[in-house]
């Protein structure tokens, strides 16, 4: 499949691409904002790379032809809420509508933990958060949402836990290698469309985690 990363320079987003170039035959496009970074994307895996600024205009035609797409960008929850809001909310509208116009198979989205209900010190950044996946969830798209616990830049362990809704009080975590792998897994596992998942830890391998979501 021919899948275009949206927000391919982050940190998740880098982890994306390369898990998909070494262990998938999928072809990783990556979309940047910085030209400056293409480089590097392309030694990291993606075969090619896209210039665009979410806080602008999309023009409808850097999805089209794409398979699926993975939306992995986002502000940081520590930046303001303007900025949140542009890239984390309208952003990810913007890239939506665009695969509406483009009729792609599968749109996947790394979402937060605690999206579902917005709340605390980050409420702003987990508003934008829900606000982009209800979009996603109306838009007629196969969809799949990933709401991760606290993402870490500790080793991968390949063991998670994965259910709709997680029934836990404390805060818990995932390496965000672990995250790009589930990303990448959803668009290779049917039982994961149209549905909402959180993810942590666990003890489960990441495919059999999917597979009985």
């Amino acid at each position: 499949m021919k899948v275009l990363i949206v927000g391919a320079n982050g940190h998740t987003g880098r982890l994306i691409i390369e898990y998909m170039a070494s262990h998938t035959e999928d072809h990783p496009y990556a979309m940047i904002r910085d030209e400056a970074q293409e480089k590097e994307l392309m030694e990291w895996g993606a075969v090619e790379v896209i210039v665009t600024d979410l806080e602008k205009k999309i023009d409808h035609e850097i999805t089209k032809g794409m398979d699926a797409i993975i939306f992995a960008a986002g502000s940081g929850s520590h930046t303001g809420p303007d900025k949140t809001i542009a890239v984390d909310q309208e952003g990810a509208k913007k890239i939506i509508d665009s695969a509406k116009e483009n009729q792609i198979s599968h749109f996947v989205m790394l979402s937060s933990m605690g999206a579902d209900e917005p709340q605390g010190p980050l409420e702003h950044y987990l508003s934008a958060k829900k606000e982009a996946d209800d979009y996603l969830i109306n838009s007629g798209l196969t969809y799949t949402i990933v709401r991760p616990g606290h993402l870490t830049h500790e080793p991968s362990t390949g063991k998670v836990t994965i259910a709709e809704k997680l029934d836990i009080v404390d805060e818990h975590q995932i390496p965000r290698e672990d995250v790009a792998h589930i990303l990448v897994a959803c668009l290779h596992t049917k039982n994961t469309q149209n549905k909402i998942m959180e993810v942590i830890s666990g003890e489960k391998d990441i495919e059999q985690a999917l597979e009985m979501i």
